[in-house]
């Protein structure tokens, strides 16, 4: 079942984050199509979060996709390098947003591997917010997508995954947020028990 936008309407973007594993992430670029099941993610609680590109309501033309409604792609360039996914949620400007950080390959393993530049597929192929973006083909040119799209869209097919697997630690690469940094906000589990 494709997951509709209003499901990211939800407030509560550490529930929706958690929620999110399990889930399957798509895209359809070219006519072809890739995508896995989410293993990990990460909250970003908007203006009060310091860790959050909006902290403190801060608005600039990189942020405003943020201020969006919930369901929006909020795609965005990292150290010049890498695109980075992100999925607004809440109602319209109030910017919380959810990174997703790895998935676990499902479909188009081989256009995977061919985006990225590797031989034989590993876990190390998607375990990343940058890798998982390159494999998927997703730019800063599909920020602002409203989800699901023919480009870009999330699947709930149904997997269980027992919460006891799910690891939750403080977020990666946030320590200029202080205190925040030490929010338990990220979510992920191995992805080999998902096999």
């Amino acid at each position: 079942m494709i997951v509709k936008s209003d499901y990211f309407l939800n407030e509560d973007v550490i529930f929706l984050a958690k929620d999110l594993i399990g889930k399957y992430l798509f895209t359809k670029k070219e006519g072809q199509i890739t995508g896995g099941i989410i293993c990990e993610t990460e909250a970003y609680a908007g203006i009060t979060d310091r860790a959050s590109h909006a902290f403190g309501g801060r608005r600039t033309h990189r942020t405003e996709t943020m201020y969006a409604a919930g369901g929006t792609a909020y795609v965005y360039l990292c150290y010049g390098i890498h695109h980075l996914f992100n999925i607004v949620t809440n109602k319209k400007d109030i910017p919380h947003a959810i990174l997703i950080r790895a998935i676990f390959p499902t479909h188009g393993e081989e256009l995977m591997l061919k985006r990225t530049g590797k031989r034989k597929s590993s876990p190390e192929l998607t375990n990343g917010p940058g890798k998982v973006t390159k494999a998927l083909g997703i730019t800063i040119h599909d920020d602002a997508l409203l989800l699901p799209s023919p480009e870009i869209w999330l699947e709930d097919r149904q997997l269980h995954i027992n919460p006891a697997l799910i690891t939750i630690t403080p977020r990666i690469g946030v320590d200029y947020a202080g205190e925040d940094a030490r929010l338990p906000y990220r979510f992920i589990i191995n992805n080999l028990m998902i096999r």
